[in-house]
């Protein structure tokens, strides 16, 4: 589980097919590799990966052919900068929000003013179920606020400090990302989507997930 607060970033310098997969190799500061012991989690973009290898300021981490079909994690070019964050440790602050690294879809940016502003972005019409006006969403795995929700695409604020710390500077129209809704908005979604979703919201109410 993560934060969405980018302190890290990277690079990415090589990534070669692994049977139906493949593997990152990236280039990170020593104070992440600390923590990207082999088997620890680490966010690369928002994706949820597994360290495989490490050693000579790098760690190296394989992909799922699942992986690379619904992240843009298979057609980065070697040299591109990352967001990188470490697994979230129990008894750290939580100050972005709930982050698993699992990647709802791939969007586009639409818009972008010249710096801070509003910045929209294309997303299926299928993923918009899951977002909410000033509810939460993660961009390449940065912890952002959603101002506005519409038909396909949804809008959030960037200050300096995030544009200064994570890769979101680099975007331009057109450009793809990987979006990871509200895990929340997945459940509430979940549940409309079966049927019966006053009932089964009011359950939840009662029972927790368990029933769910």
């Amino acid at each position: 589980m993560f934060t969405g607060l980018i302190r890290h970033k990277g690079t990415l310098t090589s990534r070669y097919s692994r049977g139906n997969g493949a593997r990152l190799r990236v280039k990170a500061a020593p104070e992440l590799l600390v923590r990207a012991k082999i088997g620890a989690s680490v966010a690369v973009m928002g994706v949820c990966l597994t360290a495989v290898e490490s050693g000579d300021g790098c760690f190296e981490a394989d992909l799922s052919e699942e992986t690379l079909s619904r992240t843009t994690l298979g057609a980065l070019p070697s040299g591109a900068d990352l967001n990188l964050e470490p697994a979230l440790l129990a008894g750290e602050p939580l100050d972005g929000h709930l982050v698993f690294g699992h990647v709802d879809a791939v969007g586009r940016l639409l818009e972008r003013p010249n710096g801070e502003g509003i910045w929209r972005f294309e997303t299926p019409r299928e993923l918009t179920a899951m977002l909410a006006n000033k509810g939460c969403v993660a961009l390449d795995g940065v912890s952002l606020t959603v101002v506005d929700v519409a038909a396909q695409s949804f809008s959030v604020a960037l200050i300096p400090e995030t544009l200064a710390s994570a890769t979101l500077r680099n975007l331009r129209p057109g450009d793809a990302v990987n979006i990871e809704a509200d895990p929340i908005g997945r459940y509430v979604a979940r549940c409309m989507a079966l049927g019966r979703a006053e009932e089964r919201l009011n359950d939840f109410v009662r029972n927790g997930w368990k029933n769910l």
